[in-house]
């Protein structure tokens, strides 16, 4: 079974694109890193930018409405589109 590790970004108030993101969790090699919290659509293109290049086997955003959604995948057990019954912490 792959880990899965969460990565929030969220914030409570407004912020501008030069605000720092939080720094990247420990991401065993091949786990399934689910990007997750309240934030502006550029927030989470910043986030997957971090990621490149990171251990992630693949990659989820997390929507409360259906769950998370792989958006990009080099494992076999995870495809792009999928969607996951997974829940923050």
């Amino acid at each position: 079974m792959t880990a899965t590790v969460f990565y929030s970004i969220g914030v409570e108030e407004p912020i501008a694109p030069d605000m720092p993101l939080p720094p990247i969790p420990d991401i065993p090699r091949g786990a399934l890193v689910v990007i997750e919290g309240r934030a502006p659509i550029w927030r989470y293109g910043l986030a997957f930018h971090r990621l490149h290049g990171s251990p992630a086997g693949a990659i989820a955003v997390y929507d409360p409405r259906v769950g998370a959604v792989v958006v990009a995948s080099h494992r076999p057990e995870h495809r792009e589109g999928e969607i996951l019954d997974v829940t923050p912490p």
